[in-house]
């Protein structure tokens, strides 16, 4: 992906370096990547026995907050370093085609921000490690990243190449867009009202059509060209369709703990997510990304 040199957005709080203080919160909003991780890893060391309510903060476990520590990040990283002039590159790049797509559809959009941070940070959707990979909260609109989570794309799930982790950005970005479409609103009404395992039906519909959309933003910038040359280079987008392989809840089962368990998948098998992403990519429209009306997602 060509993107240096390219404007980086103003909707960007760098939050790296500064130290924070846990406090008791709520379930984090979006579908975090490192947060299927962090819960399967979790199950595992406890012999399935763990309280998901205070992992996730309380919300859909009729409980409250949880007693944390205080942790302090001391590292300084530079607000201008490489990874960080990518990530808001990038978020440029969104705003452009989120403002564009909407004012289509005679739609209001509102950007959402994006919060670097190192280590562990505050939203209002409680406090947040890094472990639980990037994340969107609702409560605040701003999609959470740590930078260290290219990384760990790379070294834990073989997925290389900057627009894997472009992927990862407009999916989180998904998630802001169905906050700003009234889904995410639907989904808290339709979390009161069913029993987990049929929540997480409607869960991994939700994070297939952040995958959509993320499809959406690639087949835009797809078109795009900067300063004469195509944005998108050779292997892009088998870059972003390997990370999307590589983080279906049924492969990270497998490689967790040898066997899945469908019923508690959140996120959508690896099928399910490449499907999603090349669907966005084919159509680039609103109107070929509703998977809660689609037929074909055999959640079974």
């Amino acid at each position: 992906m060509r993107w240096k040199g390219e404007r980086q957005s103003s909707n960007v709080e760098d939050r790296r370096g500064s130290g924070s203080s846990s406090i008791p919160g709520g379930l984090l909003g979006g579908g975090g990547i490192g947060m299927i991780i962090f819960v399967i890893i979790s199950l595992l060391f406890s012999g399935g026995n763990v309280d998901l309510g205070s992992i996730l903060g309380g919300q859909g476990a009729g409980g409250g907050g949880y007693d944390t520590t205080v942790v302090q990040q001391q590292q300084t990283a530079p607000a201008d370093d490489e990874a960080s002039e990518f990530a808001s590159v990038v978020f440029a790049h969104l705003e452009d085609y989120w403002n564009e797509t909407f004012d289509t559809y005679n739609l209001d959009y509102t950007n959402p921000t994006l919060v670097l941070y190192t280590g562990s940070v505050r939203s209002a959707c409680g406090q947040a490690s890094s472990a639980i990979g990037p994340f969107y909260c609702p409560g605040d609109q701003k999609v959470y990243l740590d930078l260290s989570f290219a990384d760990e794309l790379s070294n834990n799930f073989g997925a290389t190449g900057d627009f894997a982790m472009a992927y990862v950005i407009a999916h989180e970005v998904g998630h802001h867009v169905q906050y700003e479409l009234g889904i995410a609103e639907q989904m808290e009404k339709i979390r009161q009202q069913v029993s987990e395992k049929e929540y997480n039906k409607y869960s991994v519909r939700q994070e297939l059509q952040a995958d959509y959309f993320a499809g959406c933003f690639a087949k835009y910038l797809a078109g795009e060209t900067y300063k004469g040359q195509p944005i998108l280079e050779a292997g892009d987008i088998n870059e972003a369709v390997f990370a999307a392989n590589q983080i279906g809840d049924d492969t990270l089962q497998k490689q967790a703990q040898g066997y899945v368990v469908p019923d508690s998948f959140t996120h959508g098998t690896s099928a399910q997510r490449v499907a999603w992403f090349e669907r966005g990519y084919q159509y680039g429209d609103l109107e070929h990304g509703d998977t809660f009306a689609a037929s074909d997602l055999d959640l079974n």
